[in-house]
């Protein structure tokens, strides 16, 4: 798990957002939507929560116990050590069912931000016994962020987040912003307001920033919820399509035109789960996504 040091500037906006959406994708293929919906409450901050008080062993094997229920790992065990190392934290993947956790030692006196160390560790947990990877380190750590977030422990990834004028600390690969932009997504599906459960000012500004680009996305065209500028642009693209069969419209927009036995049809990205979906170009039509089942209202 990356490690986001005083030192370290943390990057900010959305150079993630195609690998978080193909995770969102995997993630429904994997699951399946009914799979996905059994993750309907996220991890509540009590689950979560670790005072100087408490003992630091106990303690932390609380949290990693609420957060593999949470996860839906009902027979594993994780074991929790901390020591001197380069990132936040490691987890040994094995068959199981115990797996052996290592948080860096800042973690003695940074309690408050165990259970975001421990929600990214165990996800890898989970994604392992799923068999569910992206090629590459850095792609696969962006995976697990976003599922971590997606499955409703991840709240407490972008929590972590703090920016102030002396020191700066980010625990993840994705950025503020991403995490604020998966949050946001789940938010919709669920119809969650994760906004109080942060303690961190700065994570509650990341998420209204994420949320605005989650809100973008259903907003495109060939939607009809898509404001009128995308409309024309949609429909300029739609006639030189028209025009020029089987050329490339507009390669700067997530929608694509394509000739087909019936006549033109649309390509684009649903707006909850970013499979993409295919339609005749028609007008206005009702049309399902049939890897997420979710409704959707186009004119194309």
């Amino acid at each position: 798990m990356g490690n986001g040091s005083p030192g370290t500037p943390v990057v900010h906006g959305f150079p993630h957002l195609d690998t978080v959406r193909s995770a969102i994708t995997a993630l429904y293929r994997r699951l399946s939507p009914d799979g996905v919906h059994t993750y309907g409450t996220s991890l509540v901050p009590a689950d979560a929560a670790f005072s100087d008080a408490d003992d630091l062993h106990l303690g932390a094997q609380r949290v990693a116990r609420s957060l593999v229920q949470h996860l839906r790992l009902p027979d594993a065990r994780m074991v929790v050590g901390f020591r001197t190392m380069e990132h936040a934290a490691s987890v040994e993947l094995t068959a199981g069912p115990e797996y052996f956790i290592e948080l860096n030692d800042r973690f003695r006196t940074h309690r408050r931000d165990i259970g975001a160390a421990l929600a990214h560790e165990i996800t890898h947990v989970l994604l392992h016994r799923l068999g569910l990877e992206f090629p590459g380190t850095r792609a696969n750590e962006i995976l697990t962020d976003t599922v971590t977030t997606y499955l409703g422990a991840g709240w407490l990834l972008l929590d972590a987040f703090r920016e102030d004028a002396v020191s700066r600390q980010k625990l993840g690969y994705l950025t503020p912003e991403e995490f604020g932009y998966v949050l946001a997504k789940r938010a919709l599906v669920f119809d969650e307001d994760p906004s109080p459960w942060f303690t961190s000012p700065q994570a509650y500004t990341a998420y209204t920033k994420g949320r605005a680009q989650a809100l973008h996305d259903l907003r495109r065209p060939p939607l009809t919820a898509a404001g009128r500028s995308g409309r024309r642009r949609y429909a300029k693209a739609r006639r030189y399509a028209q025009d020029h069969p089987g050329t490339v419209a507009d390669p700067g927009v997530p929608y694509a035109f394509e000739p087909g036995g019936e006549g033109l049809r649309v390509s684009f990205p649903c707006p909850t789960c970013h499979q993409r979906i295919r339609l005749p170009v028609r007008g206005r039509v009702t049309a399902r996504c049939g890897l997420c089942r979710t409704r959707l209202e186009c004119d194309t």
